[in-house]
């Protein structure tokens, strides 16, 4: 690619704990790797925050830490989570309180299945898998709103309310339209449980229809989530963009996770248009294959592919996604996708696949979600 001049890009990182320290390193590589390309420039701003750092200091999120990132063009995570913390305040703090702080209402997780050989339903092909699932990201049931009462005992009542604001629909509804529309893609459906969460729902259903017409190009499909998730297994090809609310998105995405070859390929991103954003990828930080270099990284790979495309770096982010693809064809990987790689042996040929990368300029679809 031609060199040129560019505004740098400020990444915050927030490694986390367990494996998302080892798969981060990895994914920072493959960022520094694919700014190469371009001549590009990344200044990359480590941030502690973390079990370690909880434990150490008895903060989760320093005061001003939120305000902090939005000092940043995008924040990439790891993953958090440590069984030193039963409670899981740090990653609560961490990563629900970036998303309500930032305002992320929406999360983004492309399901692309990369080689016929991962997906676990029989005879589906890389052409059957390609789908994106819009969750709302700061209401519903995660919320936080509820209670217990008598905790503890054998009269012990919780309560967790489900949250659902018109406003709060209306954008992650509109928000998926739009993008099927500006993606091509051909088809949306929205998912909800309105048969049986009556109240709640009903104002799904509302803003919905309210909202498709505005968009003819896109076919407009309701399916309840139990029908969904059958449909999801039976036959993925038919799914395009799905749109549902928090919890349901939440379990959705992780069964794409396991079409598209497992959760260490997952990707995601918790997006504000137009604001600083953050971006994951979604297998936790599984504390006992911490340190024995073993974690797949490819899908923090992929998700800091999504956030340069969501950037504008779509160059950079096709060359990354392409890389990841060539090295499953490959089976040079962590053996979750047929490899016997290590974590860090992996991240060393991504990054060299990256910087060798000789594709088409991006134009067109968004090649975070496509492979040249």
């Amino acid at each position: 690619m031609p060199s040129r001049v560019w505004q740098p890009m400020r990444l915050a990182v927030i490694p986390g704990d367990g494996i998302g320290v080892e798969v981060t390193a990895e994914a920072v590589k493959a960022v520094r790797a694919a700014a190469e390309l371009s001549g590009r420039v990344v200044e990359i701003h480590s941030l502690p925050w973390g079990a370690d750092h909880y434990l150490t200091t008895g903060v989760t999120v320093p005061p001003g830490g939120y305000d902090r990132l939005r000092e940043y063009d995008a924040v990439l995570v790891g993953a958090v989570g440590d069984p030193r913390v039963p409670d899981h305040r740090h990653a609560r703090d961490i990563l629900l309180g970036t998303r309500t702080a930032l305002d992320l209402y929406v999360n983004m997780r492309p399901v692309r299945l990369l080689d016929d050989r991962l997906c676990p339903l029989k005879g589906r092909t890389t052409r059957d898998i390609d789908f994106v699932v819009f969750r709302e990201n700061t209401e519903g049931l995660y919320a936080g709103v509820g209670g217990r009462l008598r905790a503890g005992t054998e009269d012990e009542v919780a309560v967790q309310e489900e949250i659902n604001t018109c406003r709060g629909v209306r954008r992650i509804i509109r928000h998926a339209f739009e993008f099927a529309r500006a993606d091509k893609r051909r088809s949306l459906c929205m998912a909800d449980k309105s048969n049986a969460m009556r109240e709640g729902h009903a104002l799904w259903q509302r803003v919905f229809y309210e909202e498709a017409p505005a968009f003819p190009e896109v076919e407009a499909r309701h399916l309840y989530i139990d029908t969904l998730a059958l449909l999801m297994v039976q036959d993925p090809s038919q799914f395009s963009v799905i749109v549902t609310n928090n919890l349901f998105g939440d379990i959705i995405t992780d069964l794409g996770a396991a079409l598209q070859g497992g959760l260490g390929l997952a990707a995601s991103g918790n997006l504000h248009p137009g604001r600083t954003s953050m971006f994951e990828p979604v297998h936790g930080s599984a504390p006992a294959l911490a340190g024995r270099n073993v974690a797949n990284p490819m899908g923090a790979v992929l998700s800091a592919a999504l956030m340069l495309d969501h950037l504008g770096w779509r160059d950079e982010a096709a060359a990354m996604t392409s890389a990841v693809q060539r090295a499953i064809a490959a089976s040079e990987g962590t053996a979750d996708v047929g490899g016997t790689l290590g974590t860090r042996q992996t991240g060393d040929q991504l990054a060299e696949r990256i910087r060798s990368w000789t594709g088409t300029p991006a134009s067109g679809r968004h090649l975070s979600r496509g492979v040249s």
